[in-house]
């Protein structure tokens, strides 16, 4: 079931099929303004500030973990923030980035497009890396699109060529979302949405920038409101985690990707690959945020829980081939609920601080035969699951969309199958996705 997780790393998920695609970050234990609207995650000891230099604490940290994988999640989302970037054709205002007078044009599926441009400062998190994930939360009118580029700096210096990470819009009529290959150099390469060092090379700064872009003799202004990276890099597989609070359970709706299987193929593979969306949909669900019934119009009347389907096509990767990118998930939720990123987690201790808040996650796993007891699958080279809770000695509670029926999705895995299934797979990959209602953890 397949939605699109590169094997070894990688982003959305999938059940059974293609694994290939990104992966990101680890989350916060305490949270101090540092300034600029900068929100950094420094996930070793997982500090969550906001500002873009690590403290001492989480240096300190950093080297306390030496061996664990280290992740350094930074975000964008004030006008603070983006001012701390430079702006060419773009203006700053209500926590945005907008097109206003285009700096110049450019060419892109045959088409001309006039853009403005904003470039981050570059970021240096408190450790090296490996893996870099982009994600992001624009709003494209008709006749608009993003594109958001990265690049890279090596320990021994060298900088990379800008990386695209993906050509964005939330419309697929008249444009194609899609991711834009391989691009690979002596530092660095792309893997669908995620930045990866060249074999043998390690990273220690990096770079943002996003094109917003209209059609030539149009109005529309598209504008970015967050923009957000997780730094990471691999490490030793660490002991299985204590539990940290007390028992919980959200009531996430739940939902079978089964049902859905041989439904428009055309978008991943049929709902049988639909895990990410399908996830995605739960946690929606979850806030009352699934899409209105007139934007699925479009899928046939015989469907049940037709919203999925239009999930799947609404985060579908045209180029990937899969409705399993990262980001375009995100950036999707985003629209829904007003905040969604894609990080990763260190332990299971750091999930349940989300659940405590009222969060779910969905979190990718991979596993073999006998790996995860109680799996409605055998084996997977990249699934998503919604971790909706925990009981009282720490077993995992999700809601997994490769069930045969809605009625058989909810599962308590063993907490030290799923972490290791989870850590080892992905390295703890989980989208985050919330409402006002329900803010992120802070400790």
């Amino acid at each position: 079931m397949s939605s699109r997780i590169r094997p070894r790393s990688h982003p959305a998920s999938t059940l059974l099929g293609r694994f290939s695609g990104r992966l990101p970050g680890r989350f916060p234990v305490r949270v101090r303004a540092l300034g600029a609207g900068f929100v950094a995650l420094a996930l070793v000891g997982v500090a969550l500030t906001e500002g873009g230099t690590a403290s001492a604490p989480e240096l300190a940290q950093a080297r306390l973990a030496a061996g664990a994988a280290q992740h350094t999640f930074r975000q964008v989302t004030t006008d603070a923030g983006f001012r701390t970037g430079t702006s060419e054709g773009v203006r700053i205002g209500g926590g945005a980035v907008t097109l206003a007078t285009p700096i110049g044009r450019t060419t892109y599926t045959g088409k001309s497009w006039e853009l403005g441009r904003w470039t981050s400062a570059w970021s240096r998190p408190a450790h090296s890396f490996d893996e870099l994930v982009p994600s992001w939360d624009t709003t494209t009118p008709p006749n608009t699109h993003v594109q958001v580029k990265a690049r890279v700096v090596s320990t021994s210096g060298r900088t990379s060529t800008w990386k695209v990470l993906g050509h964005y819009s939330t419309r697929d009529a008249a444009f194609r979302r899609t991711s834009a290959g391989t691009q690979s150099d002596a530092v660095a390469s792309v893997a669908t949405d995620t930045v990866r060092a060249a074999p043998g090379v390690r990273l220690q700064r990096y770079q943002l920038r996003v094109l917003v872009l209209r059609l030539v003799g149009h109005q529309a202004a598209p504008s970015v409101r967050s923009l957000q990276a997780v730094a990471s890099s691999s490490g030793a597989l660490q002991p299985v985690s204590r539990p940290l609070l007390r028992a919980r359970s959200l009531a996430v709706p739940r939902y079978s990707q089964m049902v859905h299987r041989g439904e428009y193929p055309q978008y991943g593979g049929g709902g049988q690959a639909w895990c990410s969306p399908t996830s995605l949909s739960m946690i929606l669900g979850y806030y009352g945020a699934l899409p209105p019934a007139q934007t699925y119009a479009w899928v046939s009347s015989s469907y049940r829980d037709r919203f999925v389907d239009h999930v799947a096509r609404a985060v579908y990767d045209y180029g990937y081939r899969g409705a399993g990118n990262w980001a375009f998930t995100t950036a999707y939720a985003a629209q829904r609920t007003g905040g969604a990123f894609v990080t990763r987690l260190s332990s299971l201790r750091d999930a349940e601080r989300f659940i405590a808040s009222g969060v779910p996650l969905a979190a990718s796993v991979s596993f073999s035969r006998g790996q995860l007891t109680g799996a409605p699958i055998s084996s997977t080279n990249g699934h998503l699951v919604v971790i909706t809770g925990f009981t009282a000695n720490g077993d995992v509670v999700v809601n997994d969309p490769a069930a045969a029926s809605n009625a058989t999705v909810r599962r308590v895995y063993d907490r030290a199958q799923f972490e290791r299934v989870w850590q080892r797979g992905s390295r703890g990959t989980v989208y985050v996705v919330h409402d006002a209602a329900h803010p992120l953890p802070a400790w």
